[in-house]
């Protein structure tokens, strides 16, 4: 799966919220200020050449959907960042967080006791 672009997340992540939708939808979810009609439509193009999003024809314009899944793309992502900056290792990734994060005690606990319902 190819990594996207901060933009070509942010439209992803507007679609995944609406299912299916128009670029004059997309463009209303996003944050100010708006990126232009015509900038958003071409990313909604660049997603569809990358396997990401696929349209139906509704009138004269399209209705784009995702056909990549948040989860797959998230759980892609996370082993990415895994690989890249802590040498595969998910129990690096975690020490980082808690030792340069203010991390609560509960928010630990309640990783451990998710961890020990999946064994």
């Amino acid at each position: 799966m190819k990594q996207l672009t901060k933009a070509e997340e942010e439209i992803m992540h507007a679609l995944w919220q609406l299912n299916k939708a128009n670029v004059k939808s997309i463009i209303e979810t996003l944050p100010e200020p708006k990126p232009a009609y015509n900038t958003v439509s071409t990313i909604v193009r660049i997603l569809e050449s990358k396997g990401f999003v696929d349209y139906e024809k509704k009138g004269k314009g399209h209705v784009y959907f995702p056909i990549v899944a948040k989860e797959s793309y998230s759980n892609q992502s996370i082993n990415k960042l895994v690989d890249n900056y802590f040498q595969g290792s998910f129990k690096s990734m975690v020490s980082f967080f808690v030792q340069k994060n203010d991390v609560d005690v509960k928010d630990i606990e309640t990783l451990l006791n998710e961890i020990n319902k999946k064994d």
